[in-house]
């Protein structure tokens, strides 16, 4: 079912960047029986994990237990819902057996899953933009590092793979373990970099990103990641002048990429133009109609009329209950029950900030301070609330 299975031929477009033909070549021909006697890859996960029951699928599955490995898919999907890497491997398996009806819903499902993840922001390193799970990217190049240890892209592709996971502490070790193969490589450095700034190691982290720019000045991507380490640190003037020289590189056309820099360094007049290109490009992307909302407020520029998604404060797509929140069709309240994780409670706070702002800049201040104390710094929303509290002299 060629059509149906363009989802996992979608989802593998980055990783094939990262590898060349002949090492995946070499290490997957012998890959289901590698798979059947490696263990190595279940270390560290936990014994009723999502990832643990899909992991025993796939060895299921490579074992010729199809009704097993469907019971442990099932068992992942239990405990992780969004599990799209799980819903694929149950509608090959479901494809494999002839069953074409049940695999054509479960690669919709499969599909949709995906759909709902939002990528990562487009200012950002290429592997932070992919969406998925990575289950299998993590388990498949697990066992290619361990059998083709004298080449660097399987330890790097693997370390990419656990880092967009959040496995921050795995992806330096592997990136560790490529410039033991090839040291200085810049690629690989400014990796190390990014995973560094992910356990929060944010001297060192700049330590390499300074590598790597002494080297290629114009590496927009090291500019950003060297930018979040400096704001996170509170070195604000730093930061911004890496954003306002990532900014002045970005092409034009890049509107999306362009606008996220902005808002990232405070620069509300250029992230509402940017943002107005970004949405004339992508109407659906309701991130970028709330941004452009967010610096049009910021900015004072006149409020056109917010188009919320039908059911805002019932079962439509975050962040909707942010969009009704600027339309004047949702409390605060309304929006933190939409709240799930930390990310989008960070968002919802900045957004309250926002809001309050005009009428209330001591409850702005309070917002945006729990933003800059609670925050992931990686997000647009740390760093835009950092250069606002700085304005307000906070």
């Amino acid at each position: 079912m060629r059509e149906q299975s363009a989802v996992g031929d979608e989802r593998c477009e980055d990783q094939t960047k990262l590898a060349n033909g002949d090492i995946l070549q070499a290490v997957i021909a012998p890959l289901a029986r590698l798979w059947r006697r490696s263990t190595s890859a279940a270390v560290g996960l936990k014994p009723e994990s999502a990832e643990r029951h899909y992991r025993d699928g796939v060895l299921k599955v490579r074992g010729g237990d199809m009704d097993g490995a469907l019971a442990e898919f099932d068992k992942a999907l239990d405990r992780a819902p969004g599990f799209a890497d799980a819903v694929l491997a149950r509608a090959e398996l479901l494809d494999g057996q002839g069953r074409c009806e049940a695999a054509r819903g479960e690669y919709e499902r499969a599909r949709q899953l995906w759909s709902e993840m939002p990528a990562g922001a487009p200012d950002r390193r290429y592997l932070f933009r992919r969406r998925g799970h990575f289950a299998f990217e993590i388990e498949a190049y697990e066992l290619v590092r361990a059998n083709v240890r004298n080449k660097i892209l399987p330890q790097l592709a693997h370390g990419n793979a656990l880092l967009v996971r959040g496995r921050a502490a795995e992806a330096l070790d592997s990136y560790e373990r490529a410039l033991r193969i090839k040291p200085n490589l810049s690629e690989v450095l400014a990796l190390k970099g990014e995973a560094l700034s992910a356990l929060g190691r944010y001297e060192e982290a700049i330590q390499a990103f300074d590598s790597v720019l002494a080297a290629f000045q114009a590496d927009v991507e090291t500019l950003n990641g060297r930018g979040i380490a400096r704001m996170a640190l509170g070195k604000l003037a730093e930061a911004n002048d890496d954003w306002r020289r990532q900014l002045e590189l970005l092409p034009q056309a890049q509107s999306s990429a362009r606008a996220c820099v902005a808002m990232r360094q405070g620069n509300n007049e250029a992230a509402f133009h940017s943002f107005g290109l970004a949405l004339a490009k992508e109407p659906a992307n309701a991130y970028w109609l709330l941004y452009r909302l967010t610096a049009g407020r910021l900015t004072g520029a006149p409020r056109d009329p917010v188009a919320v998604p039908v059911g805002a404060q019932g079962g439509a797509q975050w962040p909707a209950p942010l969009l009704a929140l600027h339309a004047g069709q949702a409390t605060e309240e309304d929006a933190l029950a939409r709240v799930d994780t930390p990310c989008r409670r960070t968002e919802a706070l900045f957004q309250f900030g926002v809001l309050a702002l005009a009428g209330n800049p001591a409850a702005a201040r309070r917002h945006w301070g729990e933003v800059v104390e609670r925050g992931a710094p990686a997000l647009i929303e740390y760093a835009a609330a950092r250069n606002e509290l700085a304005r307000l002299g906070s």
